[in-house]
């Protein structure tokens, strides 16, 4: 009797699991190009991930001064909101390199590696590239507007510039293109031998 697989974080959202590393009958420029991408995307994790550090001292230095001192600040809501903000674009890339982006795996896992490829590989060209550039020129605008006006938040009473973590949106989008490739480039290479590379 079959033994129901036990549905764990690595199932639902990880990297494939039969993928390996880059197959020696891959084209040189593909692996070339996927070895570079994903390489990027791993350094610029690794750079954002630093961002945890300002964001852990800012909320512990807000709640020592709130309940210890009773004196709250104007500003650690605006750079704690911005720091997870800019975490969460400029990190996008390097989480679709690791396979963490959410996809309905209940179906997509029962499905030949042949198939996934080709589903994969359709669904980059089609939707993932044309809205992620159109994205990409729409946040561009919004940061460029930001950055000219000298547009400050009116949320909160601090009214911190906006520029800088407007123009995060446009570079993560930018991120997210540029890891595009390397997928695509494994979609279609799965799709025509039936196996996921992977760097």
């Amino acid at each position: 009797m079959a033994q129901e697989p036990e549905l764990t974080d690595e199932i639902i959202a990880g990297r494939r699991a039969d993928a390996g590393g880059l197959p020696a009958d891959m084209p040189g420029w593909m692996a070339g190009t996927i070895t570079a991408v994903d390489t990027a995307s791993l350094w610029i994790g690794r750079a954002v991930s630093w961002l945890t550090i300002p964001l852990i001292l800012v909320m512990l230095y807000e709640v020592f001064a709130r309940y210890l001192f009773t004196a709250p600040t104007v500003w650690a809501y605006d750079i704690s909101r911005m720091l997870y903000g800019a975490m969460f674009v400029l990190g996008a890339g390097y989480a679709l390199s690791k396979g963490v982006h959410i996809r309905s795996d209940f179906l997509y896992r029962n499905w030949s590696v042949r198939t996934q490829g080709r589903v994969d590989a359709t669904l980059y060209l089609v939707f993932y590239f044309p809205s992620l550039l159109v994205f990409l020129w729409v946040s561009s605008g919004w940061a460029w507007v930001s950055l000219s006006r000298g547009e400050r938040g009116i949320d909160t009473a601090w009214m911190p510039l906006l520029g800088p973590i407007k123009s995060c949106l446009p570079i993560g989008v930018a991120f997210l293109l540029v890891q595009g490739v390397s997928e695509l480039l494994k979609a279609l290479y799965a799709a025509r031998k039936g196996r996921w590379p992977q760097s």
